[in-house]
């Protein structure tokens, strides 16, 4: 069993993955901040059981180009978290619904989280190499 197989360490590498993933989707809403007609989206945070194991989740679904009309996914590979398309409560006369202040107030957050994440996951790393004998 590899190291990188363990559930715990699993989770935590999802959880950052998320992190990284839902930064891109607030600066997305920060960038549009002047953009007639725009709504904020936002990631649903991924849920995991008591293994570590996503909670609900039978294996992710690829995207598939089923015609040479459609658009291809970017990255190449299939985003495996679901969007939030919650829209704010607060809209512009233009029809934009971004409030700066509380976009900003979701990227401290997430930023914060991302760092107490990155903190377990090394810490966890670190544990494992002093209990097989190499830290």
């Amino acid at each position: 069993m590899a190291i990188s197989d363990l559930p715990v360490l699993s989770a935590l590498r999802t959880k950052m993955q998320w992190h990284q993933a839902r930064q891109r989707v607030l600066s997305e809403n920060v960038a549009n901040s002047d953009t007639p007609n725009f709504r904020p989206r936002d990631l649903v945070e991924p849920k995991f059981d008591a293994s570590g194991a996503r909670a609900g989740s039978t294996g992710t679904l690829v995207m598939a180009v089923t015609s040479t009309g459609h658009i291809a996914p970017s990255g190449g590979a299939a985003q495996s978290f679901d969007v939030n398309s919650r829209t704010g409560f607060e809209t512009r006369p233009a029809g934009n619904a971004v409030s700066l202040e509380e976009e900003m107030m979701k990227v401290s957050a997430n930023q914060m989280d991302y760092a107490a994440v990155t903190s377990l996951y090394s810490k966890s790393l670190h544990l494992l190499k002093t209990a097989i004998g190499k830290g």
